[in-house]
């Protein structure tokens, strides 16, 4: 989506296949790219993403951190090293992220997007470390926020949260449950979460949550905490929807890259939502979305008052 507007992008990975096969995709589509294979837990390397980015281009306007690995086991289950892995790639690499941007950004303005999950706002069983390092990524923006406002610094940060989304994440994640994983329901495609970033480099906003499901998993959470947990171990049974019924094959990319030249959506396309009305509606207006979540609560609560009544 970048490239079509023919923008210049540096592209950052563990795999420097898949960083060629879209850097041709990139160019090919009318925009500029220049690959940098790092991996985010080495803060020489990512600086050395900022670097490119200076030296070919001269400046930089937008940062996005999204790289992430997952398990999924219980927090028994997990070894130390992974848990170890998993916060020092989906945490310290977007801290990393946000070290190496900012001295940049600081000098033109600009914006840091950082991709977390609606696990940032909801911990879900399974994924005890995931959830963790997206919280931390959410509190160590918020102060950093808070700090550049204080500072009059011209640069914004936007969190953008997805719900369950159909990538190749979780053919790549680290099992421990005897079966492949997959995204909790409802599911939506990988081009919701582009648009979002897409939106927030247009137009910075404090945080963008993509997908109805998120948002309302979030407005449980506020309301209820003992609500979701009720909701997820009994009608929601938020552990056996991770699971599929595919064998664990023992491959991924907790510590080194998948071979290949990468693509982005995962197995589950037939069950996932294309678009996210919700996200497009008010993703990038947070106050307009919260309007409307709330005249959604207001009229749930007076539809039940009516039933009650007519019984």
């Amino acid at each position: 989506m970048f490239a079509m507007r023919r923008a210049q992008l540096v592209l950052a990975a563990r795999g420097e296949d898949a960083l060629k096969t879209l850097a041709a995709e990139v160019e090919r589509l009318g925009g500029q790219a220049e690959i940098a294979v790092c991996d985010v837990t080495d803060f020489a390397q990512v600086l050395g993403v900022a670097e490119a980015a200076i030296r070919r281009y001269g400046r930089m306007d937008v940062w996005v951190n999204s790289a992430a690995v997952s398990t999924y086991g219980t927090a028994e289950q997990l070894e130390i090293t992974e848990i170890h892995r998993v916060l020092h790639v989906n945490l310290f690499g977007q801290i990393h992220g946000m070290k190496a941007a900012l001295p940049r950004l600081r000098e033109t303005g600009g914006t840091v997007i950082n991709v977390t999950s609606v696990l940032a706002k909801r911990a879900a069983p399974l994924q005890a470390a995931y959830s963790a390092a997206k919280h931390g990524v959410v509190a160590f923006s918020e102060a950093m926020r808070l700090e550049l406002r204080h500072a009059n610094t011209p640069v914004d940060i936007v969190d953008v949260r997805p719900s369950g989304i159909n990538t190749p994440l979780f053919e790549h994640a680290r099992s421990k449950i005897g079966v492949r994983p997959q995204p909790i329901p409802p599911v939506y495609e990988p081009r919701t979460v582009a648009q979002a970033i897409v939106a927030a480099a247009d137009r910075p906003v404090r945080d963008i949550v993509v997908g109805a499901g998120g948002r309302l998993l979030e407005v449980g959470q506020r309301l209820s905490p003992a609500l979701v947990d009720w909701y997820t171990l009994g009608p929601g049974n938020m552990i056996q929807a991770q699971h599929t019924s595919t064998p664990d094959n023992g491959q991924d990319n907790l510590f080194a890259p998948m071979s290949g030249t990468g693509r982005v959506a995962g197995l589950f396309g037939q069950r996932s939502k294309s678009t996210s009305l919700y996200t497009m509606l008010f993703g990038a207006h947070p106050v307009r979305g919260r309007i409307a979540i709330g005249l959604g609560v207001v009229a749930a609560a007076l539809a039940v008052r009516s039933i009650g009544r007519w019984r």
